[in-house]
C-alpha cells in the first residue's frame, strides 16, 4: 500500500516510476530499465535491500540509490552507504524531504 501511494505521488510530480516487488526483481529491473534513481526498501523479500544494493553496484548500474528503511537504527545509514547506496531516508516517507534528496542526486549527475 505504501509503495503504491508513494508511486502515485511521484508520478503526480512528473517522475516515471517502475516498481519491483522483491529484491531479485529490483536487481533485474535496475539492470534492464537503467533508472536515474532507485528508491530501495531495505526490507524486501527474496533478497533484502542491502544485498540488492550490493548486486546492483556489482552489475555496474550507475543509478543513484536511496535506501528507505523503517529501522532507523544507529549505524544503518553507514551500512546503507557501505552497501552502495548514495543516500538514506526513513519510513514513513516525508515526501518533501525525499523529493529534495532525489533532486539533489539528479542534479549531481548533470553537473
Amino acid at each position: 500500500m505504501n509503495r503504491d501511494m508513494l508511486s502515485r505521488r511521484l508520478q503526480r510530480k512528473g517522475y516515471e516510476v517502475v516498481i519491483a516487488v522483491d529484491g531479485l526483481e529490483g536487481v533485474r529491473m535496475a539492470e534492464s530499465e537503467k533508472p536515474d534513481v532507485i528508491l530501495l526498501d531495505m526490507s524486501l523479500p527474496e533478497i533484502d535491500g542491502w544485498e540488492a544494493a550490493r548486486r546492483i553496484r556489482a552489475g555496474g548500474v550507475a543509478a543513484s540509490i536511496i535506501a528507505l528503511t523503517a529501522h532507523a537504527m544507529s549505524g544503518d545509514r553507514e551500512k546503507a552507504l557501505a552497501a552502495g547506496c548514495d543516500d538514506y531516508d526513513t519510513k514513513p516517507v516525508e515526501l518533501s524531504r525525499l523529493l529534495e534528496k532525489i533532486e539533489a542526486l539528479l542534479n549531481r549527475k548533470t553537473e
